[in-house]
């Protein structure tokens, strides 16, 4: 058998977790070392909690490093082919990148040099792109303007979800990831004046309104922004928190008039310091 790839993963959310997954289990990979986040207060207790990728390198017995500034950490294993990041979280510097003697590579879930950014799969559904994707590209020290490596793109469903598409698009990167890695690599230059960017989340980016607002653009701000930073609407003078939308009409849901006589159906709410309920429920409580 050939010898393995080796390989320095840098990854922090669920998002990376079936990259880091897919090199374990492949036999022609071996992963010399987990780089992640430090363990992060979470929760109304704020439990100290590590990364879903340090439980799953810990799981394997790997070597785990979660530097405050990975920029001032040193990687004493100097011989290594891949340096692979998959929704890390901080900013990697030429230093670094210099390390592996066959490429960093990085894992982006959007077409580039469609959004760059923080954001990409949210933005991807908050425009009504039909169309989004996984790129692997050579990591540059600018923010993912290295050159492409591999791409997939995938359809977006009508309905679907950040959190359905995010699943979706973690899967799709580990299979593209180790095909990519598992060949000479190739690279195309990003077509710099085609990038958009999109913007770290924020709560204000979560609030509708259904004047200005039609029911199609509140209904993708739903798909998009729950759980975070969540959908924030003024209805019947109360600020309710939408968890669930449809453009059709569904038993149970609220209607909402929405900008140009569309309707929006509330399927699911949670209005100020209740529970979660039905639209129609709701309504029910109100009369």
């Amino acid at each position: 058998m050939s010898e393995s790839h080796t390989v320095i993963l840098c990854g922090t959310s669920e998002f990376a977790v079936p990259s880091l997954k897919a090199l374990i289990d492949a036999e022609d990979f071996s992963v010399d070392l987990v780089i992640t986040q430090p363990d992060k207060p979470v929760g109304r207790k704020q439990v100290l909690t590590p990364p879903p990728v340090k439980e799953v390198a810990e799981e394997h017995n790997l070597q785990i490093a979660q530097p405050e500034d990975i920029n001032n950490f040193e990687i004493l294993n100097s011989k290594f082919e891949f340096l692979v990041t998959v929704s890390y979280g901080q900013r990697i510097g030429n230093q670094l990148l210099a390390l592996p003697s066959v490429a960093p590579v990085n894992i982006h879930p959007s077409l580039l040099p469609r959004w760059r950014g923080a954001s990409p799969i949210q933005h991807a559904i908050l425009e009504g792109e039909e169309e989004t994707g996984v790129t692997i590209q050579r990591m540059v020290q600018e923010l993912d303007a290295g050159p492409i490596l591999a791409q997939l793109s995938v359809q977006i469903g009508e309905d679907e979800t950040s959190s359905e598409l995010h699943d979706r698009l973690a899967t799709l990167s580990a299979d593209l990831l180790l095909e990519t890695l598992r060949k000479p690599l190739t690279e195309k230059e990003q077509d710099e004046a085609s990038a958009t960017f999109c913007h770290k989340l924020a709560r204000e980016d979560g609030n509708v309104n259904q004047k200005d607002m039609t029911a199609e653009e509140i209904h993708r701000h739903v798909r998009a922004l729950v759980p975070w930073p969540g959908v924030m609407c003024e209805i019947e003078g109360e600020e309710i928190k939408l968890l669930k939308t449809s453009l059709q009409h569904t038993d149970d849901a609220y209607q909402l008039s929405c900008k140009n006589d569309s309707s929006l159906y509330v399927v699911q709410l949670q209005p100020p310091g209740k529970k979660e309920m039905s639209g129609q429920a709701w309504m029910r409580g109100k009369q």
